[in-house]
Order: C-alpha cells, then structure tokens, then sequence
C-alpha cells in the first residue's frame, strides 16, 4: 500500500467516526488496533498498542496530571473564590466595568492556582454572574468575561494542558509553564482594556455601585485578606520549580498539599467536599487517561507506519513560504477547537504537526503557546466549547444560551489578537523560560 494511502484511511477513518459522535478515546484507540492489525501483520499489534500506551502513561511527568487536578478540585470547593470576589468588589465595585474586570484580575489568580479552564468558569458563574446582574451589567458582555477569564488555566501556569503537550513533544514542562506567563499577562489585559474601552464608552454597560454602597478604606485593606493564602500557594508552586528545588511533577504534589491545607485553613474540608473533591479529580483525571491511552497508541501507528514522516517531508517540500503552512496549522486548530477537546486535537494532529514544525525550523516551546492560546479559543467557540456549558449549567434563568453563545465572540477576537502577537515576538514565549530555567 502507498503511503498516501494509508494517510487518508487513517485521517479519513478518525474525521469520520468523530463526525459521527463516537468518544475520541474509543475512535483513537479502536482505529489503532484495527488498522495496526493489518499494519504489521496481525496480532502483535495488539501487544504493541498495549505496551506502548502503558508506558506512556507510566511516564513520571504526567504524574502532575492528578495531583494538579487534586489542587484544582480542593481550590474549588475552597470558597476563596468568594471572597476574593468580595474583595475585588470592594476595590472595584466604584469604577464603570469595575466588577467584570475584577472579575477578569480573579481569573487570572484562580488560573495561577488550577491549571484547568472550568473551575474558575464554575465557581465565578455561581458568584460573581448573579452579582453583576443584580447591579444592570451587560449580560454578553460578561457571559463572555467569565467564560474567557476562566480559560486562562490552560495558559496561565500551572497547565494541565502545558504537561501534556510537554509530555508528546519531549519540551521541557518547565519551561512551557514560564512560557504562558507572559502571553497569559497580556491576554488578560487585553481583556480588561476591552472591558473598560466599552464601558467607558456606555456605562450602563457596567455601571458603577452607588457611592452609598461603597466600601470604606479600613473595609478594602481587610478584604486584603482574602488573597494572602492564594497569593502565598502560586508563590510556592512555581517557586519551588524557579529555584530548582523540585521538577513541575513535585510541584504539582507541592501544590496539592498545599490547596488542601488552604481548605482545611478555611474550614471546608468537611465530608461532603472531601467526596465532591476526590469525585472530580477522578473522573477529570481518568477521562484524561483514556484520551492519552488511545492516542498514544494511534500517535504510535502513525509514526511506525512513516506516515508521519512522509506527511512532514510532503508539507515541507511545498513551494510555500513556512509562515504559510504554519498560518494554515492555526486555522486547523481553531476549526477542530469547535468540535474537539483539546487533549483529543493534540494527540490527533501531534503525529504529523510536531515533524513538521521541527522540519521547518520553528521552536517547538513556542509553537506550543501557539497551541495552547488557540485551544483557549477552543473552550470558547460554539457548538462544543466546554466553558459554554459549564456556565451555561450554572447561570440563572434570565441568562440564555444565546447570551453566552453571543457574549464570547469579542473575546474570541482578542485572543486571535494575542496569537498573532506572539507569532510577531517569538520572544514574548521564549524570553523568561531561558532566564529562568536553567
């Protein structure tokens, strides 16, 4: 069988199980075996499939998949959220579009803690939506902040999402962590001159609280409070890995401790937040693992079959400018961004994507912000974006789906905005990683 050949069966088998519903895991992992059944040669494809996949997943590096889980679930059920809430209402409450920036500042924090996009996108729709609503806030427009904000785990470190492309690609996990910090900087402030651009320009789109409702100076320096534990619990975690004490991995375990003391601190870790706890970082946890065991299997396929290989020698022998193909990498991204999860889109495009990139010259840590800034577009863009129905859960009545639907698409738009910054200045990823990782 040519080579060509094989390549459409194998894109062409997923692209049509995937439009037909089935789970990325089963699709992944039933084309490897059914394929590589043929591929070489019979039932050792089968012994192959296992024992890669399960070395794999062995590796020490995905270890810190659980435990920032763990740290995520534990931070959730926390209430800090609450009251750095509060606080951002006492200090912000009195400007226009006040409370839907700070809502944005509380994102970026919580993002700095998590390293996944629902958990501030949950915990904020349940408290920070109904607030803003009872005071005349625009409900797009801050639909689309929460939604947004809340994406901003995935690039903000720690990432979830960082340590499994760190893992598929051999990037160091550290240095992708460094390499989010300045693009999620960027990005949450483009969010916010957005946000108050059009407040300023129609108030009544974020009014500001009535100055009998306002908070005195003794009131706003004691909500300071509310942000010594999670500013002290972002410090530590990459700390630790700053200084070269511990790898990302013993971070995360770090980091799991320490949100855990943070809810015990607070009085939360009663028996029914330690079952809610445990429950979501399993079943994230486990639902990531089934992702990662089919994909390694079809990622291996691919690359032992020299599919991969011939792809990347096909792409990178086109008379194309590289920026070129590298433009048309992103537009896939954004596409499938609509109708996967990102840990699918990895494992699917990495076996004929990272040759490439490498073939053409280009920096696998920054390619890899590349990725992730499309993938937060990913939690955002309709049908399938996971934020949308996380908030769309948890948001009262007078919020519609199409609010939420409608509300996102400016911010889609400034992340676009943020993707081509950083394909400009290359050094906005790579320059804090080579000052701070040895």
């Amino acid at each position: 069988m040519e080579m060509w050949q094989l390549a459409i069966i194998l894109l062409g088998a997923l692209l049509v199980f995937l439009v037909l519903g089935l789970p990325v895991a089963f699709t992944l992992g039933g084309l490897s075996l059914i394929i590589g059944y043929f591929v070489w040669g019979g039932a050792s494809a089968f012994y192959s499939v296992a024992l890669g996949s399960l070395g794999k997943v062995a590796e020490f590096t995905l270890i810190a998949v659980p435990l920032f889980l763990l740290m995520a679930a534990a931070l959730q059920f926390s209430g800090l959220a609450e009251d750095m809430y509060e606080m951002i209402y006492r200090w912000m409450g009195g400007l226009k579009g006040g409370l839907a920036i700070g809502t944005v500042v509380i994102s970026a924090i919580f993002a700095a803690m998590v390293g996944i996009a629902t958990v501030a996108t949950a915990t904020l729709g349940l408290t920070a939506l109904p607030s803003m609503l009872k005071r005349g806030y625009d409900k797009r427009m801050i639909c689309g902040a929460i939604c947004a904000g809340g994406a901003l785990g995935v690039l903000i470190p720690p990432s979830i999402l960082m340590i499994i492309y760190a893992s598929e690609t051999d990037v160091s996990a550290g240095q992708m962590f460094f390499a989010g910090i300045v693009p999620g900087i960027i990005l949450a402030v483009l969010y916010i001159l957005y946000i108050a651009v059009r407040c300023a320009m129609n108030p009544s789109m974020g009014p500001a609280v009535p100055v009998d409702d306002r908070y005195s100076w003794a009131e706003k320096i004691a909500s300071l409070m509310s942000v010594i534990l999670p500013v002290m619990l972002i410090a530590v975690v990459l700390g630790v890995i700053y200084q070269g004490i511990a790898t990302p991995t013993e971070a995360a375990a770090v980091g799991a401790v320490g949100a855990v003391f943070c809810a015990g601190v607070r009085k939360q870790l009663n028996l029914a937040n330690i079952k809610k706890i445990l429950h979501m970082t399993v079943s994230i946890n486990s639902m990531v693992f089934w992702i990662i065991l089919a994909a390694v299997a079809y990622a291996r396929l691919v690359t032992v079959s020299g599919v991969g290989e011939w792809f990347s020698s096909a792409i990178t022998d086109l008379p194309v400018n590289r920026w070129v193909i590298l433009i048309l990498m992103q537009v896939i991204f954004f596409f499938l961004g609509m109708v996967l999860d990102p840990a699918g889109i990895l494992y699917i495009t990495a076996p004929f994507f990272i040759p490439t990139v490498k073939a053409l010259g280009f920096d696998p840590l920054w390619y890899g912000i590349l990725w992730i800034i499309n993938m937060n577009m990913a939690y955002l863009t309709p049908p399938f974006g996971f934020s949308l129905f996380i908030l769309q859960g948890v948001a009262p009545p007078e919020v519609t789906t199409e609010d939420i639907y409608v509300g996102i698409w400016p911010y889609v738009g400034i992340m676009i905005v943020s993707l081509i910054l950083v394909m400009l200045y290359p050094s906005l990823t790579t320059w804090l990683p080579g000052l701070m990782i040895k």
